[in-house]
């Protein structure tokens, strides 16, 4: 699976993005998805996943309420509706996928359990 993330910019604070996630190589249907950021100085932190059956979202609690996790399958794409945004929230994002079935917020949670990754897109908000 290939990943490719696009969307990132420069946005002010309380403003919105999108990001979008395309894969390729084969469908990312079964597969759990995930964002993660990494800012600068900073190690790279667990955003929001959505689990392989589909039926959950899991998201680190300083995004809970202003970020949305969602997948379209028909366009083996999935996105990052970003609301409220924050001068904190600046950072590269990156999508990532994993073929395992996890069940739980911790394992969706660890960049390790993650096999593929896309290169990441930069996102900016200024105060």
């Amino acid at each position: 699976v290939q990943l490719q993330a696009c969307g990132g910019g420069l946005v002010q604070a309380g403003g919105s993005l999108r990001l979008s996630c395309a894969a390729s190589g084969r469908t990312f249907s079964g597969y759990g998805m995930g964002w993660f950021r990494q800012a600068p100085g900073n190690e790279r932190e667990f955003v929001a996943a959505i689990s392989w059956s589909r039926s959950n979202t899991y998201y680190a609690d300083f995004v809970k309420g202003r970020f949305t996790i969602s997948e379209d399958n028909a366009k083996n794409t999935m996105y990052l509706q970003m609301n409220s945004l924050k001068p904190e929230d600046t950072a590269v994002y990156y999508c990532a996928a994993h073929g395992r079935r996890y069940y739980d917020i911790y394992n969706y949670s660890v960049s390790g359990r993650y096999d593929y990754w896309g290169q990441g897109t930069e996102v900016t908000v200024s105060s």
